[in-house]
């Protein structure tokens, strides 16, 4: 049985580095937890540095990867623009992200340091098309999706005539490569002329599309059609909008956070609209009042965290990732909705009891279970690896990226990572966060409930 992550030792003499934006809270928030856990101050390493090629790692480090967002400059070297709130360029930033986060990987183990996300594992996630195909080839429950290429709104390959051929007239329209709701788009089509996208997407009158912090409605269909069409050249990932549970007469669905394979922490999240992200003016919950109406409805909590598990064992080479569960209406089932490789910002958030994270937040959660996972995927180097390893050279992810958008991928490509090995999938599931450890509290508490 795996160490829960409160029971690693703080002498443990790991040293910790993160490759972040050192502004950004996310890594202000793993540095205080790295410090209060005992260890000495991680070392940090600007997006903006390591994008050109200006980083090294040492012996024995461990290293954070951690989003590369919320920076405008960083930002502009990802995807070529100097507007933040643009929709456009997601496959671009996607390409140029992944072969860096390549190139970092390997440079860290030839200097015998380990990274705490695989870069095969963060590809898949950053591509919701394959994720959700690698999610079902390992029979975790996700939501009907489209699997042929979309060629626009119209036309016999378009995204209206797909919708109907599938009898799908609820879908949610995701940019294949976003984040936090960008370019998400719920929409409804009820027949000829009769459609409605709501989104935080603004359109401007030259067809550009930026994110706002207003969710809006479109109801016309050349206004729908002009947006569908701008997204397509990035690719899309196109799945049936499931009716979910509510609370409190506002939609509702989970985040939960998984740490070396066990569920950690769990926040409800709700909104007015189908988007709960709390930028858009989503709310967390209350995580108590979701498992009474789960036990009402016949089934358990633990049936939420068993699925988390089960899309988190699909990438066992990542220490964290954020499970998004949509819960069924009445609360009876539950589905994955996307797997974030940076999903771990839940500020004031503390583990489950039974967790092994029990007063730790998501970061002091990763912080105590790293020893365990670094010792379990230390690189096997020779002596002479063991040096510094310094890159003076930008990253061929900024020097031969284009534009072009990247085909969409075949389904059993995409699927192949997971469907080569579903029984081991099930074993890491169940080695890394025993039933009974979690089940042995029947009553699991929601702190912090403001974000």
């Amino acid at each position: 049985m795996s160490r829960s992550p409160s029971s690693a030792a703080p002498d443990s003499g790991l040293r910790f580095a993160v490759v972040g934006n050192p502004e950004n809270r996310r890594t202000t928030m793993f540095a205080d937890a790295v410090r209060a856990a005992g260890h000495p101050a991680p070392r940090v390493l600007a997006w903006r540095d390591v994008l050109r090629g200006q980083y090294a790692f040492t012996p024995g480090e461990s290293v954070r990867i951690d989003s590369p967002g919320e920076n405008a400059e960083v930002d502009r070297l990802l995807r070529d623009t100097d507007d933040p709130t643009r929709v456009e360029g997601t496959a671009l930033w996607q390409r140029r992200f992944t072969a860096a986060v390549r190139e970092v990987t390997a440079a860290a183990r030839s200097a015998g340091a380990a990274t705490t996300a695989d870069p095969q594992d963060v590809a898949v996630m950053f591509d919701k098309r394959r994720c959700h195909a690698r999610l079902a080839a390992a029979g975790v429950p996700v939501p009907p999706a489209l699997t042929g290429p979309v060629g626009g709104w119209s036309g016999r390959d378009g995204l209206r005539e797909q919708l109907k051929e599938a009898r799908i007239s609820r879908a949610f329209v995701k940019p294949a490569h976003g984040s936090s709701a960008s370019g998400v788009v719920a929409l409804t089509v009820a027949g000829p002329g009769r459609v409605k996208a709501t989104t935080s997407v603004e359109t401007t009158a030259d067809g550009r599309l930026h994110n706002s912090l207003r969710v809006r409605h479109y109801t016309s269909e050349s206004e729908v059609a002009a947006l569908v069409d701008a997204l397509v050249p990035d690719g899309i990932h196109v799945e049936r909008w499931l009716p979910k549970a509510s609370q409190g007469g506002r939609a509702a669905d989970l985040r939960v956070v998984v740490v070396a394979g066990r569920a950690t922490h769990a926040v409800v999240r709700t909104s007015r609209h189908p988007m709960t992200n709390l930028h858009l003016g989503g709310a967390r919950g209350d995580l108590d009042a979701a498992r009474a109406a789960i036990r009402a409805a016949g089934g358990g909590f633990t049936d939420v965290l068993d699925v988390a598990e089960r899309a988190a064992a699909c990438f066992p080479g990542t220490l964290c990732v954020g499970v998004d569960i949509l819960p069924a209406t009445g609360w009876r089932r539950f589905t994955v909705g996307e797997v974030n490789a940076f999903g771990d910002l839940l500020p004031r958030l503390t583990g489950l009891p039974g967790s092994g994270a029990e007063g730790l937040d998501t970061y002091a959660a990763q912080v105590a279970a790293a020893p365990t996972f670094v010792q379990a995927a230390a690189p096997t180097t020779t002596p002479a690896a063991l040096h510094d390893t310094a890159r003076t050279v930008a990253p061929a992810a900024l020097q031969s990226a284009t534009r072009t958008p990247a085909p969409t991928p075949a389904p059993d490509a995409a699927a192949a990572p997971a469907a080569a090995a579903p029984a081991t999938v099930q074993n890491v599931t169940r080695t890394a966060a025993p039933a009974a450890v979690r089940r042995a509290d029947p009553k699991e508490h929601h702190h912090g409930t403001t974000a």
